[in-house]
């Protein structure tokens, strides 16, 4: 009950923003001051004989238990902090001051709401750590699904999404999306339907149940869902890339222009990391491809033989070596100029993509000189059933400046591990091999022979074919 001796204190303490709290040893409300009102959204009336641990939020208990344990042992508390849940359901941040009345076996403590400061602690925390995370990350997937959990626990964001928006081809992609349970094809295609807005109007969008804008507010979608959407689009300097894109749910608050605000500095950080990724893949794919061809170059070529050795010496599989020169090239550049010889390098290149499979690597090694690694080849003839296709289809004349252009390819081969067991050797015996192909008149395929019965393999040109 309300002790007679608070009501001359009472008057005074009620204009303080802070509330003063009285608890007994059990943990019970004995008096409180108005300001309490305002933090626990429960008047005083309603919180005397209440259990002050069951307002603590659950996570909270066991270390508010232990603080209420030391200031009863007479350890005078000056700054510990918690959270409460108010009388709405939602959770505020106390900084508490308490000591222990021994004479009146009572806990006075002195509360104050911090909460606006912890929510700034925290989003200044959170966009540091999203910051920090998009300067290092390798994987855009793994940096969405971290930025995903940081944002979780600022504001509501069960349903998170992140679009892609391709210009050129007109096309939306969800590359990240997570949703709260099964959606049905209606919320999915207003899912759809807001993303697009959002790109489309290239600003942030908010749209809350109670205060929808007229330009949604006959869309049946929109309305008969007791949610809120915030939409931001992600910006770069040549425009709209995609769009970042959150919805509540029905049992969480509705979104704010302080919740807008921040998602549009996530947003930010999100498109300088897919800018970043973007650049960075042009820049490994200059390193590592042809740019004429857009073959592997040597770099890969190397790096990608290095595995397949370690893999054939793993599981004791094979494969094979094709070292390709074309032997009239130098006669077409002369004679119809280098940008007729790109483009039949190009389509050179095509032609020989066209006879291998997705798993085997064709590269370009300057000039009009390709090599072919062919994983898994389980015998030379099948290895010499390819080059047979390659030799074939460069033999088919090549539509140029309005002239039929033909090439005289020379094919070298080489086995592993019959004719070598690391690149060096390797890579000499089909070179090798095809220097012989050159030297008996070309547009033909040998086979190296070291380590091999040179009666084994004929030499084959397209009238073997």
């Amino acid at each position: 009950m309300k002790n007679d001796g608070y009501t001359s204190l009472s008057q005074f303490v009620d204009l303080l923003l802070d509330a003063i709290c009285v608890v007994d040893k059990t943990g019970h409300f004995e008096f409180v001051s108005a300001g309490a009102e305002r933090i626990f959204g429960y008047t005083p009336d309603e919180m005397l004989g209440m259990q002050m641990l069951d307002l603590v939020y659950p996570p909270d208990r066991e270390r508010t238990l232990a603080a209420a344990n030391d200031i009863m042992e007479g350890r005078f508390k000056l700054d510990f902090e918690n959270r409460y849940v108010r009388k709405d359901g939602t959770l505020v941040d106390i900084l508490w001051s308490a000591r222990w009345s021994e004479d009146r076996q009572q806990r006075i403590a002195v509360a104050r709401d911090i909460t606006k400061n912890k929510i700034a602690e925290r989003r200044q925390a959170a966009l540091y750590e999203i910051s920090e995370a998009v300067h290092v990350a390798e994987d855009l997937l793994a940096l969405y699904r971290h930025i995903h959990q940081i944002m979780a626990k600022l504001l509501p964001a069960a349903n998170f999404a992140i679009a892609l928006y391709d210009q050129d081809l007109n096309d939306l992609d969800f590359p990240y999306r997570v949703w709260v349970g099964e959606q049905n094809r209606a919320q999915c295609a207003s899912f759809d339907l807001f993303t697009e807005q959002v790109i489309q109007s290239a600003e942030s969008l908010l749209i809350c149940p109670v205060a929808m804008p007229v330009s949604h507010a006959q869309d049946q979608d929109f309305q008969n869902q007791p949610i809120s959407w915030l939409g931001v689009p992600l910006k770069l300097q040549k425009g709209i890339i995609g769009a970042l894109i959150m919805h509540s749910t029905p049992d969480s608050r509705a979104y704010t222009k302080q919740d807008c605000e921040l998602v549009e500095f996530v947003s930010t950080q999100i498109a300088f990391a897919i800018e970043r990724r973007q650049m960075l893949a042009r820049l490994e794919h200059i390193a590592l491809y042809d740019q004429l061809t857009h073959l592997p170059n040597r770099e890969l070529f190397y790096d990608r033989f290095q595995k397949a050795l370690s893999r054939a010496n793993r599981e004791s599989s094979y494969f094979s070596l094709l070292y390709l020169d074309l032997d009239k090239f130098k006669w077409v550049n002369d004679t119809y100029g280098h940008g007729v010889g790109d483009l039949l390098l190009q389509i050179t290149a095509q032609r020989i993509l066209g006879c291998v499979r997705n798993s085997d690597t064709v590269a370009r090694f300057g000039g009009d000189e390709f090599v072919i690694l062919l994983e898994r080849v389980d015998s030379a003839q099948n290895t010499l059933l390819v080059a047979q296709k390659i030799l074939e289809v460069l033999n088919h004349p090549f539509e140029l400046v309005n002239q039929q252009i033909h090439i005289l390819p020379s094919i070298g081969i080489a086995l592993y591990p019959e004719h070598g067991k690391d690149e060096k050797q390797l890579l000499s015996c089909a070179d090798s091999a095809m220097y012989k192909a050159k030297r008996n008149g070309g547009n033909r395929v040998e086979m190296g022979y070291q380590g091999l019965k040179t009666s084994y393999f004929e030499s084959l040109s397209p009238h073997h074919l």
